[in-house]
């Protein structure tokens, strides 16, 4: 019987419980559950359901037993900068508010009264987006100072989770980087930027590492699903798990993680907090081993989501990439990291009120959406070109965008170097690392990504 881990990845519209293991010598996966995830008005906010999530994670546990593949081990990820305060007692403070609110919209500006753009880049090497943990907490300072003052703790998403999971409350390196508040040089909680900004201090406590044991799951959960399992952080964030799994040992590879978002970058062993690259807009988030994930955030994939959401599921995304490919081309773009399409009523409305194009047909404007993506992704990899400080021989495609042969061929027809895609099912590949990597399974990140190389299909677009 083979050892059985279990990646519990959870993006922005749905969560899987995905097993991984060992045979013959490769990395297998199955699929065990999936369940739908998104936020919802409630108060006036735009917030994510945690009781329905949490809900979820015991049925998915459940569902594995069911299927006679008891896990050992279990990581979360999911996505970054959102986050929960907690009292004493263990209870969620006020709604779980979700980055696609409009409410840094007001507290952003309230940061730079206290701390300049220049210098919180500065500090923190993240890139300005105006959903940052660093933003949130200010709107929560402002609209519900009572908050921050009940708070015992502060934790981000897949730290809740787990914290839920086990009683256990820990703060995980890759997705507390996120966040817009750990020092880009020492990679740890500034607090001199905290102090400033009057967030009580207390909140920030010790990072703890990917392959880092969380706990085992709290005696109810235990008795109630049957059986008990060591929680071990992954890369908690979702693009530090998938980046793990970037099929490839070379130091001069760039990746995009594609999907609801596109992530695009190169891993470094240092950060780069420099004007030059603040002006070129890239973050420095943690990664696996306490290196650098250089990237840049792009909408991705998402405004394709949100078309065929609008649609009513009329049609599948391979239609919708087909009709984008028998046009071949138009003469609309959009800028897709344009804040017009950040959180729209209406994708499409958005879309042609951004061209000025009341009467745009369908297929124009997924068609003007394929373009547009892979002539920002162009763009970020010139610029990443420009500021990486070191050669660049190939782009590596991975995550479910992976498998959009249409994007990844505009892509690839724009810039100069190899283009490969796959695996598809990165993110939780690189969750399941982090966990064999924990339990020696693997005794280097290099002898994981050369097994993901070996295990899964990888071709050159």
């Amino acid at each position: 019987m083979p050892t059985y881990y279990l990646a519990v990845d959870i993006g922005a519209s749905s969560g899987r419980h995905i097993l991984g293991w060992i045979e013959n010598g490769k990395i297998q996966l199955e699929e065990v559950y999936r369940f739908p995830n998104g936020m919802s008005e409630k108060n006036g906010h735009l917030c994510w359901d945690h009781e329905s999530l949490s809900k979820h994670l015991v049925l998915g546990l459940k569902k594995c037993k069911e299927i006679g593949k008891i896990p050992a081990y279990l990581g979360i990820d999911t996505w970054g900068v959102d986050f929960v305060l907690v009292d004493k007692d263990g209870n969620m403070l006020g709604d779980a508010v979700g980055y696609r609110d409009s409410r840094t919209e007001a507290s952003a500006p309230e940061v730079y009264k206290i701390v300049s753009e220049d210098e919180l880049y500065a500090h923190t090497g993240i890139q300005k987006q105006n959903y940052n943990s660093v933003f949130q907490l200010m709107a929560i300072k402002m609209e519900n100072p009572e908050h921050l003052e009940a708070a015992d703790k502060l934790l981000f998403t897949p730290d809740y989770l787990g914290y839920l999971l086990t009683g256990v409350a820990h703060q995980e390196y890759t997705v507390a980087s996120t966040s817009g508040m750990l020092n880009a040089k020492s990679g740890e909680w500034d607090m001199e930027l905290i102090e400033k900004l009057g967030y009580p201090k207390k909140l920030f406590g010790k990072l703890s590492e990917p392959c880092e044991i969380l706990g085992n799951l709290k005696p109810e959960i235990r008795d109630e699903i049957g059986y008990d399992l060591t929680v071990i952080h992954p890369g908690s964030h979702d693009t530090a798990s998938a980046v793990l799994a970037v099929p490839t040992n070379s130091d001069n590879a760039i990746y995009i993680s594609s999907g609801t978002w596109s992530l695009l970058g190169v891993e470094k062993t240092e950060a780069d907090a420099s004007c030059a690259s603040r002006e070129k807009n890239f973050t420095n988030e943690g990664g696996v081993e306490r290196r650098y994930r250089y990237l840049k955030n792009i909408m991705g994939l998402w405004i394709i989501q949100s078309i065929k959401k609008e649609l009513g599921g009329k049609y599948s995304f391979a239609e919708l990439c087909d009709m984008a490919t028998a046009l071949g081309d138009t003469e609309y773009r959009i800028d897709v990291n344009d804040k017009a399409f950040l959180a729209p009523k209406s994708m499409m409305q958005a879309i042609k009120d951004y061209c000025g194009a009341p009467d745009m047909p369908l297929d124009h404007m997924l068609c003007c959406v394929y373009h547009s993506l892979a002539n920002c992704y162009a763009e970020a990899i010139a610029d990443l070109k420009e500021t990486a400080g070191k050669p660049l021989d190939a782009l590596h495609i991975i995550g479910g965008g992976s498998k959009d042969d249409y994007l990844s061929k505009l892509t690839a027809d724009r810039i100069d170097i190899p283009v490969y895609a796959g695996p598809t099912e990165a993110t939780a590949i690189g969750n399941i690392l982090a966990q064999m990597l924990a339990t020696d399974v693997f005794a280097s990140v290099a002898e994981a990504r050369e097994a993901v190389f070996n295990s899964f299909d990888v071709k050159r677009i």
